[in-house]
């Protein structure tokens, strides 16, 4: 495994990250907790020592796998990020979504990150982790309802307590970035990026590289798209949220794969699997310091980790983009 840095920090992280979003069930068709809390422990065998976690996730549930899985460790070789600024159990901030939890009753969650919020929020992720302390706490999404002011304070102040070890954000654009640097020093930025959603590249990247962010890379895989085993025709099951995503149509499916077609040659020849292929050339573009990689059991979650121990030269990496390059999918 390699580690990396975030930003200006002391904390270094595992470059393939465990997400632990699927492993909480919600959107995703449910959870097998066991499964959860092997896959996690089969990747910190094998080096993956950072899981990144949401209360939102299972509303609460991820972050107990977490904490399960963490237990009898030695808590300084585990880097535990975690996120706050979605409520399902408040009526307050901007209706994010109307959803259901794991066991189908009807829930309202809402972007909301004002400080007394925040402050519970730790509170309730430091108990569900089992931990007295959250190495990276990052804001899920921006939330309009509150000034960024007032939130980054929050964390500011969590951090001067002791409970809070460095702050990251997620999903914010670079004038939200500018304006949460004046209060709290930011360390990274946790945004979606795979081979099919590059548009960070434009504007992200460069001032993360420019001022010393990381970031971490969330659905590398494209939630599965990436791996290769996705065909036309592919049926998800009830609750599974990417049945709905453009990503998942018949066409973009067939086209995907004549694609991944191209570069499997390459993957063959290393011994390797597609979706790692497609991690390992993730944590190589310009700007990315890790990835995240979501795995429901403990097969999964190894075959994520071995992605690293694949290498690629420049060469490599160029016929990998100039492949992508030709790929076009239809909204």
């Amino acid at each position: 495994m390699e580690y990396r840095k975030l930003g200006k920090s002391d904390l270094e992280i595992s470059v393939v990250t465990f997400g632990a979003w699927a492993a909480g069930g919600w959107m995703w068709g449910g959870t097998e907790r066991k499964d959860a809390v092997e896959a996690i422990r089969a990747s910190y065998d094998l080096g993956v020592t950072s899981i990144d976690t949401a209360p939102i996730y299972g509303q609460g549930t991820s972050e107990e796998i977490v904490g399960e899985a963490i237990k009898g460790l030695s808590r300084d070789k585990v880097q535990i990020l975690t996120k706050y600024g979605m409520r399902w159990d408040l009526n307050k901030g901007e209706l994010a979504m109307k959803s259901q939890d794991n066991n189908g009753n009807e829930i309202d969650v809402h972007k909301y990150a004002g400080r007394e919020s925040i402050i519970k929020e730790c509170e309730d992720s430091l108990r569900r982790l089992g931990t007295d302390y959250i190495d990276l706490y990052q804001i899920h999404w921006p939330d309009v309802t509150t000034p960024i002011e007032e939130t980054m304070e929050a964390v500011a102040q969590l951090i001067k307590e002791g409970k809070v070890r460095h702050a990251g954000v997620c999903n914010y654009d670079v004038a939200q970035m500018k304006e949460a640097e004046k209060y709290v020093q930011l360390v990274s930025n946790q945004v979606p990026y795979s081979m099919v959603k590059r548009d960070i590249e434009a504007d992200v990247v460069p001032y993360c590289l420019d001022n010393n962010k990381s970031i971490l890379a969330y659905s590398p895989l494209e939630r599965g798209l990436l791996t290769g085993k996705m065909k036309p025709g592919y049926t998800f099951s009830e609750g599974d949220h990417r049945a709905n995503l453009y990503f998942f149509k018949d066409e973009n499916l067939k086209r995907t794969d004549e694609f991944l077609q191209k570069i499997k040659p390459l993957a063959d020849d290393k011994n390797a699997t597609l979706a790692q292929l497609v991690v390992r050339w993730t944590v190589e573009q310009p700007g990315i310091t890790i990835a995240l990689v979501g795995a429901r059991n403990a097969d999964q979650a190894t075959q994520n980790a071995k992605a690293l121990n694949l290498k690629l030269s420049q060469d490599e990496i160029k016929f990998i983009t100039d492949e992508l390059n030709k790929l076009e999918l239809v909204k």
